[in-house]
């Protein structure tokens, strides 16, 4: 415990520290989107009156994962994966649809194929592609899947091959997710969590690089979501029987959060011709969480934090059997009535109704 404290509370100090240092540059998290979105408008009377985005491109891991992730491996082929949507497994990371789902739907587009797929599916390659890898990050993980930068490498190479060309790019959006595979890899290997104040700095720097060079190959819309609050995910309140985050996980979050909001100011200083989003994650996951629901009242969630589907066991998750093909978890009774699915997906409720929150920030793109 004394450990933890000093922990919580060295890491207070960087915030602060952080945040004074900086306040002249970064302003408020409100000021910061007020700015962009002013800048977008008056920028695009200038371009075709409104961008239009033809195709979405999807960098990252299990939050935006439509089916790339191995079959025999991932969870997210396995039942009840997709019992929602589409009634079957399709590799996505919950009982339904998944952020990138929503956010070509906002976006008014298809949902793209999955890299894994793209030889089978030639006639959806017009709605941009997914590359993300559910497991992965910025860095190499636990999973044999990957990293951001090979999945950039991908889209390279579909451009020398002529299957997309820089007109295709000029007019589509990139999603890239980014959901903490890195720290947990990184603790998993024996790392600190006061290490992880020196590590976070590095992954935030790795992703602003991948930012800039899916920037350079041509995508003028990326939508790159912040952290989501890693303490409230089920595998950490699962200590506290699903009743309180874990707010030194949270304060880590913060850290991240922070450096990467002035890492895509910087890059959007430079780039002019580009709006790099932030997608807020951390506070839409924690508004709904707070208020049991999204902003419609259509979304109720009776105990945001206990997830639907779970293993009967710490030795099982969602989705695992033995060795007789006997399940070892249970599933609640109604996935729309859980905010989380997993130890750390959401629902297709609970995605829904964190986009309900993201609204003002979509409407950036």
């Amino acid at each position: 415990m004394e450990q933890h404290n000093r922990v919580f509370f060295a890491v207070c100090f960087f915030l602060c520290f952080l945040l004074t240092g900086y306040k002249g540059v970064q302003g408020s998290s409100h000021h910061h989107h007020h700015h962009h979105r002013h800048r977008h408008n008056l920028h695009s009377k200038h371009q075709e009156h409104e961008f239009r985005p033809t195709k979405l491109f999807v960098f990252g891991d299990s939050y935006a994962d439509t089916g790339n992730d191995r079959k025999p491996v991932a969870n997210s082929w396995k039942e009840p994966y997709g019992i929602t949507f589409p009634g079957k497994p399709t590799g996505r990371f919950s009982d339904g649809r998944v952020l990138t789902d929503f956010i070509a739907k906002f976006l008014g587009l298809k949902t793209p194929i999955a890299y894994k797929w793209r030889k089978v599916g030639a006639k959806k390659l017009h709605y941009g592609m997914n590359f993300a890898y559910g497991g992965t990050g910025v860095f190499d993980t636990l999973v044999p899947e990957p990293n951001m930068t090979t999945q950039i490498g991908f889209l390279q190479n579909l451009l020398h091959c002529s299957v997309y060309n820089i007109s295709d790019l000029h007019s589509s959006v990139a999603l890239v997710t980014l959901s903490g595979n890195d720290y947990s890899a990184y603790l998993a290997k024996g790392g600190s969590l006061q290490g992880l104040q020196t590590f976070i700095p590095l992954v935030v720097q790795q992703l602003a690089v991948n930012l800039k060079r899916i920037h350079g190959m041509g995508i003028q819309k990326i939508a790159a979501t912040g952290l989501q609050p890693l303490g409230c995910l089920p595998r950490s309140t699962a200590a506290s029987s699903f009743q309180q985050c874990n707010s030194t996980e949270n304060l880590l979050v913060s850290l991240h959060n922070q450096l990467l909001q002035q890492a895509v100011a910087t890059l959007n200083n430079e780039t002019k011709d580009s709006t790099i989003v932030l997608i807020d994650l951390y506070d839409s996951f924690m508004t709904v969480l707070k208020n049991k629901g999204d902003r419609l009242g259509s979304s109720k969630f009776e105990n945001p934090l206990k997830p639907c589907c779970m293993g009967t066991s710490s030795s099982y998750s969602c989705g695992s059997v033995d060795k007789n093909g006997t399940k070892e978890y249970t599933v609640c009774d109604d996935p729309k009535s859980a905010f989380f699915w997993d130890t750390a997906h959401p629902t297709q409720e609970g995605w829904q109704a964190v986009c309900t929150y993201l609204q003002a920030n979509l409407k950036q793109l």
